[in-house]
This record gives structure tokens, sequence and C-alpha cells, in this order.
């Protein structure tokens, strides 16, 4: 749920695959290893007049009761040695590509730096080490620099180590961040005095982890969680010195499908927060400079009807969907906030989405989307404006941290496919831009050696659905060649084409790399969204096979080299379309899958169930639950082959528990009647989004990798 791998043989597999006149390779020949065999538990599940008996409901244990539930872990780390056992004979070959990998990041780094209030900030990093340094310069780069945290000094000794949230005081003397040591997004909030070093007794607990600061500089606002569901339910307030338990609850969330959080605006003039769900939001806010202040409604909430606020010197500008499907610009005065006092500014368009605005004292940027691609279009104070273009054919760009409100210069990124990430300065008046900084790619690297293109593949319906594509210079359309084919396709989440270090090891063996923007990602507009949850969830799916199987029939690959990668919500299509279609994929990486559909709605206990209603349904809503039901992977696991697959989870995972793929795995391995390998992979240490380290995650990477090389006959 929601909020981004036995002995290899044969020699010269590496030339062979980048030459597809040569004879394809053999798939390696998996030792003869006893997959775990989970113990059936019969568990009655009955609702709507519906009887499903889930063998394997047992495995919640551990989420219910804790480390008392040895059974669950038990299985977890049997099925961790399997994995090892079956891929014992690339252990090697991952430690190359784990060393290869890590050999392209430039280790002793550092960010562009980012002024504000006085100082520029920054991060950098070290040889050797996995974490980063938080800096700053007052005045000039050329000043003394102040180190305001040292995590790689922080995280020595924890597993996982997640520092976040930075946010200093307006008088520049006091740091606010937010700290995770379990992998379970919940963060305590310390407060670093900058002049003395000394870290402050106001250490509060169970927070999303970050807080907004009003002008006195000694309170500040934050996000409260529940500890058992992880919902945000509680904006508080905190004094310096006070006690947290004393807090004030300046705001609680009584509907429980609602996001919440706290923020400060640009200007520094308002205190804001905002209570969000999938269609519908309100925000309230306070002016900064009184903080025992009750918060005011900016504008009540209504159906269906989403906004968000960007505060200027003499009004309000709204981002908003209001009567607009693919969001409008209105504006309104300071004092009356309204939806009768909104004036449009820009109107909807059918071609064009508007995704966001970003407010400086002289300048409005809004990044649209039209066709798939952003675009970045300037407002000038005067009522005129222009667009920042780009030309690749495929790419991601997007406003970068600017946090300085009196700025004239917008700090944007830029990706592709073939461009590595890139960060640029744009003059605003002067309409030119500066590279501030491209990621170095260790060891060499040149974009003329790879090619990207786009392409369209027709849904069941006749929509065209986007395929943005990149493999190495060379590459025959001769169906010779291995592909992995990724999605996501939720949320209205957009994935756009950037560039990945890690994925050049895959390009570099001869694999194509392919990006699906499939329904239910919001690249083509709102209505793309739309058209992929709830009760049209289905399209996500079929789409997603539609662009298999038309990169199959344009010969870029064939049915025995197409792989299938996705993760979280995109796990829940990969566990679909194995479903669906099993046999047009050799293998299928399925990561942290959301795949035990039904029963998971169903259970409120369950972190971030109740946030996900108006993105999957409810089921205690018969037509919600016939519908998921239907498409749920776990409920439609069949006897019939099902493609080699790799899973993994994490057993802290706050986002898919741990129980959803592990469940899916124990009775696909009880009912397939295939001999593919189908590998679980439980990393007992981290949660949803894996390692922290900014090298240990390549470990993760390079068992994927070895596991697709495994089906291909790649061994180095």
């Amino acid at each position: 749920m929601k909020f981004i791998f036995p002995s290899l043989i044969l020699l010269g597999a590496i030339s062979a695959c980048n030459n597809p006149q040569k004879k394809e390779m053999e798939p390696i020949k998996w030792p003869d290893a006893k997959a775990p065999v989970a113990e059936i538990i019969p568990h009655k599940r009955i609702i709507h007049g519906d009887t499903v008996v889930d063998n394997y409901y047992w495995m919640i244990d551990y989420f219910k009761k804790g480390p008392d539930s040895t059974k669950v872990v038990n299985y977890l780390k049997a099925e961790n040695a399997y994995l090892d056992t079956m891929m014992k004979g690339t252990d090697k070959f991952q430690a190359d590509l784990f060393t290869e990998m890590k050999g392209r990041i430039k280790e002793k780094d550092e960010s562009v730096p980012v002024f504000k209030n006085g100082y520029f900030y920054y991060t950098r990093t070290e040889d050797g080490k996995q974490y980063y340094k938080y800096c700053r310069k007052k005045g000039s780069l050329t000043a003394k620099e102040e180190i305001l945290l040292d995590v790689d000094d922080l995280a020595k000794g924890h597993a996982y180590y997640s520092a976040s949230g930075f946010s200093i005081s307006p008088d520049n003397k006091l740091l606010a961040y937010g700290v995770d040591i379990v992998s379970r997004r919940q963060y305590t909030i310390n407060i670093k005095n900058l002049e003395t070093g000394e870290i402050l007794k106001d250490a509060i607990t169970n927070t999303q982890g970050g807080v907004a600061w009003a002008n006195d500089n000694k309170t500040f606002f934050y996000t409260s969680k529940n500890p058992v569901t992880l919902l945000s339910e509680k904006i508080k307030k905190h004094v310096l010195g006070a006690d947290a338990k004393t807090d004030a609850v300046v705001y609680d969330e009584k509907d429980n499908t609602n996001y919440i959080g706290v923020g400060k605006s640009k200007n520094g003039k308002y205190i804001l927060i905002s209570s969000s769900g999938t269609l519908t939001n309100e925000m309230r806010l306070i002016d900064a400079d009184k903080p025992e202040s009750a918060f005011k409604v900016f504008a009540a909430r209504s159906k269906d009807v989403l906004y968000d606020v960007l505060p200027v010197d003499n009004k309000f500008y709204i981002v908003t969907n209001w009567d607009a499907k693919n969001f409008r610009l209105m504006e309104c005065p300071l004092d009356k906030t309204g939806k009768e006092n909104w004036k449009e500014v820009i109107a909807n368009r059918k071609d064009v989405l508007l995704e966001y605005g970003e407010e400086f004292k002289d300048y409005l940027v809004l990044s649209e989307r039209k066709n798939g691609l952003t675009e970045l279009r300037v407002l000038k104070a005067d009522g005129s404006d222009y667009y920042i273009k780009f030309d690749e054919p495929v790419y991601s760009a997007g406003v970068g941290a600017n946090p300085e409100y009196n700025a004239k210069t917008l700090r944007y990124s830029y990706t592709s496919l073939t461009t590595p990430s890139s960060t640029y300065d744009y003059d605003l008046e002067k309409k030119d831009k500066k590279l501030m900084k491209q990621q170095e790619v260790v060891g060499g690297y040149k974009p003329e050696d790879y090619v990207t293109e786009r392409v369209f593949a027709t849904a069941k319906d006749g929509t065209k659905i986007p395929i943005a594509l990149v493999y190495k210079k060379g590459f025959e359309k001769n169906s010779n060649s291995p592909l992995l084919l990724y999605a996501y396709g939720s949320y209205g989440s957009s994935t756009d084409a950037t560039f990945s270090s890690p994925r050049l090891s895959l390009l570099n063996r001869g694999f194509v790399f392919a990006i699906a923007n499939i329904r239910g990602g919001q690249e083509m507009g709102r209505q793309w969204y739309e058209d992929g949850k709830l009760m049209k969830k289905k399209n996500t799916f079929t789409d997603f096979i539609a662009a298999g199987e038309y990169l199959v029939d344009q010969k870029y690959t064939s049915k025995k080299h197409l792989y299938a990668h996705g993760g979280s919500a995109g796990g829940l299509l990969m566990g679909a379309v194995v479903n669906l279609a099993p046999d047009l994929w050799n293998g299928v990486i399925a990561d942290v899958p959301f795949v035990d559909v039904i029963n998971t709605m169903l259970d409120e206990s369950i972190p971030l169930t109740t946030n996900e209603f108006d993105e999957w349904g409810n089921p205690k809503k018969k037509d919600a639950y016939d519908y998921m039901k239907s498409y749920s992977p776990y409920e439609n696991v069949e006897k019939k082959a099902y493609p080699n697959m790799l899973v993994t989870t994490g057993l802290h995972d706050s986002q898919v528990q741990y129980f959803e793929p592990a469940k899916w795995v124990a009775k696909l391995r009880a009912t397939k009647t295939d001999k593919n390998v189908l590998l679980l992979k439980t990393n007992m240490e981290f949660g949803h989004g894996g390692a922290s380290g900014r090298f240990d995650y390549l470990k993760d990477v390079s068992l994927r990798w070895a596991f697709l090389f495994a089906l291909e006959g790649i061994n180095k």
C-alpha cells in the first residue's frame, strides 16, 4: 500500500547477449532444494454471505503479537535460507555486481547549496561513509562550514537510521529533526541548539518527523501518529522546555480516511494545516506571529474538491480541481478565502494537467503535464508568462529546493533515461539557465552509447499507453533480447523517465528497460488516474499486459525473455498480471507487494487501511468487495503454471505489512503446477524502503539483477 537475482554457466554470455545474432544463452539449472512448506491453519472469512477459507491467515501473528510470535519469524527465516540455497551459485556474481554499481557512485560528494534566510545549506558525503553531513555556511560559500548534523556519526550502531524533516528556527539558532531507527516511519523529533551543540530535552516520540516553527523561535507545530494504525491523527503545539505530554492538540482529525500534516508558508507568514483524502481536502491557517491563535478554515471541505494554497504578499493563489478535472489556478484576497471569493487565473484545460505551484515574491512557477511530459510555466507579477521547455523525447523535470521567497532564480531538476540527474538554476527574468551540478557516474559514462524512444501500446479499450524505452546502441528488434518492463499505476503517481546508474548493469548486459505509463497514474491527466482506481482498477492490469504484448509483437523481446517488475502498489500489479497472463512473462520481481487486498482493507487496525478506501474501495460494501475479490492477487491464485518469481518484503514494513507477500508466496507454493523458481526474501531489519545507507540498498539491487541474469544464463 501507499503516501517508489545455483551456478551460472556459459562463458561469453555478455557478448552473446549484446550481439543478438549469436546463439542464445541457456538459463541456469537451479539446485534441487526443497522449498519451505507453510503450515495450514484454516481461517474462515465470512462477509456478504461469502465464505472464504484462508489457510495462512495465521501469518499476521507477528504484527499482532510482536516478538512473542516465533512461528512466523521461523517461516520467514526458512524462506530466506531457501533463497540463499537457490541463489548460492550467484554469490560471487552478486558481490561483483554490488562492487560494480557502488563503483559508479562518487563517494566524496556535495549537494548544490540552497540559500535561505542568510545561510547556504547543503549535505556532503565522505569516502566509505553510508550517510552524510548536514552543513551550512553564513552569507557566502567561502565562509566557515558549520556541521549541523553528522548523520554518519549518529547512525553508528544502528542497522537502520533515517534522519529527516530538517527545520531551522527563524532566528537560525535551533534545528529540529526527526529520527527513525526501526523503519516504520515513526519519528522522534529532536531539537539541537546550533550555538552550543546541545541536544535539548524536548524529544517528542511517535511523530511524522517534521515541524513548523512559529516566528517566536520557541513554539512549533507537529503531526502526532496513532501508535497502532500509524495514522496521522493530531496536530500538536509544543513550546520549548515544556513536557511533551502536555502539548496542546490544535487539530484532531475525525475522518480516518484522511492524512494530515502541518507546514509553514514560504513567505514565513502562515502556519498551515492540511487534511487530505484521495478526493477531498481542507486547509487551516494561523498567523505565524501569533502561535496562540486558533486555526481558521481556509475553505470548507466539499465532496470531490481538492485545493492547495500558495500565499504571496497580497493574495493567496489556489491550485484546485473545483469544477476543473485537470485543475485550474485561482486567487483570492488575504481576508476573504472562502470559495465564493476565488477568482480564476488559469482555466481548466482538457489536454493539460496543472500539478502544483512554487511561489516567489515576484513570480509563480507552475508544473504542468501535457501528453505525459512536464513543462514549467512561469507567471510574472505583470501578468505575462512563458514556458521552460525540454527537448528529449522522454524525461523528468521538476521544481527543486527553492526555500527563499525573495529569490529571482528557480532551482529545478532534470533527468532522462540517458541523462544523469542534473540541477539547474534558471534566471526568471533573463530566461537563461546554468547547470549547477550533474550526477557524476564514476568510471565513465557516455549518454550517446544508449538510445531512448517512446512508443504507444493499444489497450483493450483502444486507449494508447505510453512506453518509454532505453537500451544500448546496437540493439536489434529480433525478439532475442531480454526486456524488463516496469510500472506502478496507482494513487495518481506519475512514473517519469529518470536516470539510474545501477540500471547500467542491466543495459550493458543486453537488457532493454521499459516504463509503462499505465492508468492509475496521472501521466496523461486526472482522468488517467480516475480510470485506474476503484471500480476501474482492472484497467491498470490490462494496460500493463497490453504493453508487454506490444513489446513482444514489435520484437523488442519475446515471452521467454520478457520480465516484469513493480513494488508496493506496483507489486499488486505484479500479482494481478501473473494471474491474468502468467505465460507472458519469463520472470517477475514483486517488491513489498500489496497482494492481500481484501483482508487488509477489512482490518482497520492495519496501518493506512482507512486512508486507502478512496483508492481501492471499502470491502465492507458488497459491490466493492466483489470487485476487489475479482482481482486481488491472493484471492485469485489458481492451479496453473506461473512464471519464475522473486518476492521481497521487510519485517518492519509500515506500508505493506510483511504477511501479505509471505501469505501469497505460501499459497502460490501450495497451488501452482509449474516447476519454476519462487523465492521470498524478507529483510529482517528494514521496512518498506529497504536499507537506509546510500550503498546498502545496492545489495538488494544485486539480488534482483542476479535473479534476472540467472534466468537469462548471464554469469558475469
